[in-house]
């Protein structure tokens, strides 16, 4: 069984470089689309959903869900959404110097 993530264009090659199977959808409808092919394949054990394109993977797809216990779907933002209404800048700066020891510039 795969592993499957939902995203938008911006985070897909993250997600790649880990090696990782990506979808990619731009708009709420697209990624009800890709998520219920997803399910019906029953390829993949997990797929993770930004949850900027759906809020609720499950609701989006309840009707594909019914009777199956594969895939998980697992609500996972972007970074994008996950700095959202926060300093991502100051937020990784912070970061860096509670690891490393010291501040950089970002």
């Amino acid at each position: 069984m795969k592993v499957a993530v939902l995203t938008d264009p911006e985070a897909a090659a993250g997600y790649r470089l880990a090696g990782l199977q990506v979808e990619v959808a731009r708009d709420p409808a697209a990624a009800r689309e890709v998520l219920a092919r997803l399910v019906q394949s029953e390829d993949y054990a997990l797929v993770a959903v930004d949850p900027a394109l759906l809020p609720d993977p499950y609701q989006a797809v309840k009707r594909e869900m019914r009777g199956r216990a594969l895939p998980i779907l697992l609500a996972v933002p972007s970074a994008r959404g996950a700095f959202a209404g926060e300093d991502a800048a100051g937020y990784m700066r912070r970061l860096i110097k509670e690891t490393m020891g010291y501040e950089i510039k970002i």
